[in-house]
């Protein structure tokens, strides 16, 4: 299992439009991704959890990534988070 914290810098956290591209990029892949945020964890692969999570401005996420992609997975996505300008 591989995990990265980030801090979100987006002034509207993490909204629709970005949930949503974080939802694609991690469903391109076969392991089990998860996204945690304010002690709760739901899987990065549904939109609905995601929004769910309600994550603002200065929240702290941790994405976890296990199986065969793992690497891949948490590479892919950190790169999503920095080129949307969501994440740091």
């Amino acid at each position: 299992m591989v995990t990265k914290k980030f801090k979100v810098i987006d002034a509207m956290g993490l909204h629709a439009r970005p949930a949503a591209k974080l939802v694609h990029a991690a469903s391109q892949f076969q392991s089990e991704i998860s996204i945690e945020s304010n002690g709760k964890k739901v899987n990065l692969k549904s939109i609905m959890g995601v929004m769910s999570l309600g994550v603002g401005q200065g929240a702290e996420i941790t994405i976890s990534a296990e199986g065969n992609d793992e690497v891949e997975a948490l590479t892919s996505l950190e790169s999503t988070l920095n080129e949307e300008g969501l994440a740091v």
